[in-house]
């Protein structure tokens, strides 16, 4: 019997973790690990009966540490990781469990969920997060080298077996998912396993978080883990431009996917200065972006 264990790290999100905890109450699993160095997340797991949600308490040095402690406490032979500022849908588990299908294909390392967004459109930064899910969604359908989205995925346990994910990474999912195709294994995507997500209300938040993100693809290259067919990178990036502004429904949408193409090229350039140039340590580019709580 093949058991899972669920894992939430979150900092300071107790509704986030509460809402999580209650959508995956209703799917198969054996138990939930919330990690987090916080009062009041622990304080949100006491409010719940159940033997099978733990709380583990981190040191607070970040999600790579985190999650590095949850995998040592975990007893499942699927993993199931999503944060504390995010949940998924109540079809999430289940669809995992139907695309790994662990006994008839051992190949497969991970399974990545779709995000979601739920930010609405009539905004710039909203109808952005639509389109980058969108085209996220297409890419992540027809490429045969994937990395899971860190909002939501499942990994097979086999497939991180001797891994010590260092503490400054700063995109844990392309490290985990890197790491496993270095071990032979396969990543699918399951676009029926959902997480819904609230993105940056903010450019300067944007901004944040995508240094963070899409510049810890430049970090795990220095590291020589991107693999053959990255799936993010600006060439990559660049390849798409035309398809972006397919996207766009009005005058009012073509004149944001322009903003947006200019801001990726912003960020880009950004990266690049703070990546190779000034060298900015993992507590300098790794900070809380507060309107997506």
């Amino acid at each position: 019997m093949v058991k899972i264990s669920i894992i939430i790290c979150a900092f300071k999100e107790p509704d986030g973790v509460r809402r999580a905890i209650n959508s995956f109450q209703l799917q198969p699993h054996d138990e939930i690990l919330v990690v987090a160095p916080d009062k009041e997340t622990e304080e949100v797991c006491k409010e719940f009966e159940s033997k099978k949600i733990r709380y583990i308490k981190d040191e607070g040095v970040g999600k790579p540490a985190a999650l590095n402690l949850a995998f040592r406490e975990a007893k499942g032979d699927i993993l199931i990781l999503t944060d504390g500022d995010v949940y998924p849908n109540v079809y999430a588990v289940g669809q995992f469990i139907k695309v790994f299908d662990i006994f008839t294909d051992p190949e497969i390392g991970a399974v990545s969920g779709r995000p979601v967004s739920l930010s609405p459109t009539t905004t710039m930064l909203g109808y952005w997060s639509h389109l980058l899910c969108d085209m996220a969604d297409r890419v992540r359908k027809e490429s045969n080298s994937i990395v899971c989205s860190g909002y939501l995925y499942a990994i097979n346990r086999k497939a991180i077996e001797g891994m010590n994910m260092p503490e400054d990474i700063l995109s844990d999912d392309a490290y985990i998912s890197y790491y496993i195709q270095s071990k032979g294994f396969k990543i699918a995507y399951s676009s029926s396993a959902q997480a819904f997500v609230k993105y940056p209300t903010t450019f300067s938040d944007w901004i944040k978080q995508k240094v963070r993100s899409t510049g810890g693809y430049t970090q795990l290259t220095q590291l020589g883990l991107t693999p053959k067919n990255a799936m993010r990178g600006f060439k990559q990036e660049a390849k798409e431009v035309l398809t972006v502004f397919g996207y766009s429904k009005g005058l009012k949408q073509f004149f944001w996917t322009c903003m947006l193409v200019m801001a990726r090229v912003y960020l880009w350039i950004k990266i690049y200065y703070e990546r190779k140039i000034k060298h900015k340590s993992f507590k300098e580019t790794w900070v809380r972006i507060e309107t997506t709580k």
